[in-house]
């Protein structure tokens, strides 16, 4: 339970490539091998931060919320035989391929159509989009960022891929999804729209640490069997990232 609950708090596939793009972005101005070993640094602290607020949020749920619960971890090792080549592709492609695929499709047609409704729906002046992250506008000031930035992180529980493709196109006012030539160009996209190193921070920080994809939600309820285990999933590394993230905004 434990692992499961603090599993979103290492970075996966899918936020490397936004905490890569605001690392060059924000905070390695030089180019060449210089800027490549600065920002590897950059990326293996982020990560290191995430390893470490993995086991401080370990030890706080092992006091607090499972205190005085016996746990064991039990691995038996199977008999060693020879591969079977076509045995071993058969259950790779139905047993995991398939079906991650399968979920993902799932999810990710609703959520195409919400995202498209929100950004071509017009609402008085402005989108769906736009009145939302208006809303949100207030909170997420709180923690560094702004609305749309919120508002980019919700519409990207389906896949953190999409989380900064969501925010240019709301900053731009685009009907889909945007992506540009250049970080050069994302860059002044985002300076146009009041980004500081402390969004930037905040950003990195908060794609660390909030809740999991769906596609996540969706195993840890069914390796649980439980909707209270899924939310709180949800709802834990998403307290620690505005927790840490209000840190940074008040004391910067």
């Amino acid at each position: 339970m434990l692992a499961i609950i603090t599993n979103s708090l290492v970075p996966c596939n899918g936020r490397f490539p936004a905490i890569i793009a605001i690392i060059s972005m924000f905070f390695v101005t030089v180019q060449g091998f210089m800027g490549s070993v600065l920002s590897a640094l950059w990326l293996t602290g982020v990560i290191l931060l995430g390893v470490v607020v993995t086991f401080l949020a370990t030890k706080l749920l092992s006091g607090t919320l499972f205190r005085g619960m016996p746990s064991s971890y039990t691995l038996e090792m199977p008999p060693y035989r020879p591969p079977q080549i076509g045995s071993v592709i058969i259950r790779s492609v139905f047993d995991r391929t398939l079906f991650v695929l399968g979920r993902s499709v799932a999810v990710a047609i609703p959520a195409g159509i919400v995202i498209w409704l929100m950004a071509n729906v017009t609402v008085g002046d402005g989108t769906l989009l736009s009145v939302c992250a208006d809303f949100l506008e207030p909170l997420g000031r709180l923690f560094g960022l702004d609305g749309v930035i919120l508002m980019a992180f919700i519409l990207g529980f389906p896949a953190n891929e999409i989380v900064i493709p969501i925010v240019l196109m709301a900053y731009l006012s685009g009907g889909s999804l945007i992506e540009v030539s250049s970080l050069a160009q994302m860059r002044q996209i985002l300076l146009t729209n009041d980004w500081t190193h402390t969004t930037a921070l905040c950003f990195m920080i908060f794609s660390l640490m909030h809740w999991p994809c769906s596609t996540t939600v969706l195993t840890v309820k069914k390796e649980t069997g439980s909707l209270k285990w899924a939310a709180f999933s949800m709802l834990f590394p998403t307290l620690l990232g505005a927790a840490a993230c209000m840190l940074i905004s008040l004391f910067s």
